[in-house]
């Protein structure tokens, strides 16, 4: 066989396989921006509830997100109402790790007071870390029947 053949079917199987790996992703960069958000989030898994809170020491669920994206010069407003209004509107079928859920916990008729983020989705189930009064910062899925009856809408803002 040819070496230049070869070597043009080994770039292509290359290609199509960082491809594969990335769902399709566009860029590996974006990809690895949404990977070390998720690392620094995943870093507070365990910490308790603090209203108000950005630390170690204890936070919200507000305060988490802010404090992630704000590690990577991504300014959201501190409250999960005013942040639900930032970025792009996504049906929750489309939803990527990194994107944002927004969730009425105190059901108000749809005004968001609950934000997390979007740590995977496999098979159709969305996780998302974010912070609860009761067990502090965890990962919880979208099929638990009370986060998906308090779910509002999913935002991109990366």
């Amino acid at each position: 066989m040819n070496k230049r053949l070869l070597l043009f079917i080994f770039i292509v199987g290359f290609i199509v396989f960082r491809y594969w790996n990335q769902g399709g992703e566009t860029t590996s960069e974006e990809n690895s921006e949404v990977v070390a958000l998720i690392t620094l989030a995943k870093s507070y898994e365990g910490v308790s509830y603090r209203a108000g809170g950005t630390t170690k020491r204890g936070m919200d669920c507000s305060g988490l997100v802010t404090t992630v994206f704000r590690a990577f010069d991504k300014s959201l407003p501190r409250s999960s109402a005013l942040m639900s209004r930032e970025g792009v509107e996504i049906p929750l079928s489309k939803v990527k790790k990194g994107d944002l859920l927004f969730f009425d916990i105190a059901r108000l008729k749809g005004n968001i007071n609950h934000v997390g983020l979007v740590t995977s989705v496999e098979n159709g189930e969305v996780k998302f870390i974010h912070s609860t009064t009761s067990k502090g910062v965890i990962t919880t899925s979208i099929n638990e029947p009370y986060w998906k009856e308090a779910f509002v809408k999913a935002k991109r803002v990366l």
